[in-house]
Formats: structure tokens, sequence, C-alpha cells
């Protein structure tokens, strides 16, 4: 059965973007990006919120830009083709890849969960993973941790005030002083 995980940069406090909106902080050197780059790999389906969504349409035209780097280019090869729900009640209609959630939340990680193929599903985005998280749904929390403290913004951790027990699968250090940090929720 595919795993659900969510997957951010987040700040040593706990934020996804920081008091004044921005995420500029999370901008990944070259290492921090490849593995970036083949966590996506490990994905079968990428559900966002709309601002992720939104934000993530830049992958969608990027390689129409020569100048840009083979890192930026693969990443966009591999994003591109890769099945997208959004979830959104203000869009009327999505590009790419993606198409807008027919059904509820729940109902769309257990008909993904059962069709046959690879790949985890992904949830992008605070506001979609804190509704994940309250129906008890993810199975692995994977945070890139940056060496910065933003004092607020937008939580990478649902507030739901419920205890969640977790397991540390992996970690890696970064040159950057990223540190990445994989828990399993312990079932």
């Amino acid at each position: 059965m595919r795993s659900v995980t969510y997957s951010m940069g987040v700040s040593l406090d706990g934020y996804i973007v920081g008091p004044d909106g921005g995420f500029n902080w999370t901008a990944p050197d070259e290492e921090v990006f490849r593995f970036a780059t083949d966590e996506v790999r490990e994905v079968g389906v990428h559900l966002l919120g709309r601002r992720l969504y939104e934000a993530m349409l830049y992958w969608e035209t990027v390689d129409q830009i020569p100048s840009l780097d083979f890192s930026t280019h693969e990443f966009a090869a591999i994003w591109r083709p890769l099945p997208k729900v959004v979830f959104s009640t203000t869009l009327s209609a999505v590009q790419g890849n993606a198409r807008l959630a027919s059904g509820g939340l729940a109902e769309e990680i257990e008909r993904w969960r059962a069709e046959p193929g690879d790949g985890n599903i992904a949830i992008g985005g605070a506001t979609l993973a804190a509704e994940v998280a309250a129906l008890g749904l993810i199975d692995e929390y994977r945070a890139r941790v940056y060496p910065v403290l933003l004092g607020g913004g937008i939580p990478f951790f649902p507030q739901d005030e419920r205890r969640v027990d977790l397991e540390l699968v992996d970690t890696r250090t970064f040159s950057s002083r990223v540190v990445y940090l994989r828990y399993r929720v312990a079932r």
C-alpha cells in the first residue's frame, strides 16, 4: 500500500512560511535541490492545496528557458508528468497533469492507495497537511530543517492538540547546514 508523506522545508522553530509570507530562506543549494529531486522521483501522485499548486506552476514551463541549469530542467522533467490533485474551492480549472479534487481528502487518498502502481502519495502545503494529519492519514513526516528562526508564520506541524508518536527513519546533514529528518508515524 502506498505511503502518505508530507515533506517541506521548515525553519528550526517550525514554520514553512515566515510572518511576512516569505519563504526565500528555503532556497536550496545544489546538494539539497538534488536530494529534493530524488525525493520527488519516489512520488506517484502529489496532492496540493491551491497556494502551493499556484507556486508550483513555475515548473510547468521552466524548461522553455534554455539558459537554466541541468538540475532545474531535470526537476521540471520529473514534476510535469507527475499526477497532481488540487484541492481548492476557488479554482475552476487547473493546468498540466493536474485535476481538481472531486471528493474529500480521505476519499482521494483511499482511491490512490487502492490503485495499482508505485510511488508515495505526497501531501503539499501546511493547510492540506493539517487536514490529512487530523484524519490520521499521514504515514511519514519529512522535514528539511533550515538554520533560521522565523518567530512566526505558517507552522509545518498541525496544531490539533493531538499527540502523534514518531519513529526516526533517516537523517542527513547537508554542507549548507540544512538537516533532513524523516519520521514514520508509529502505529
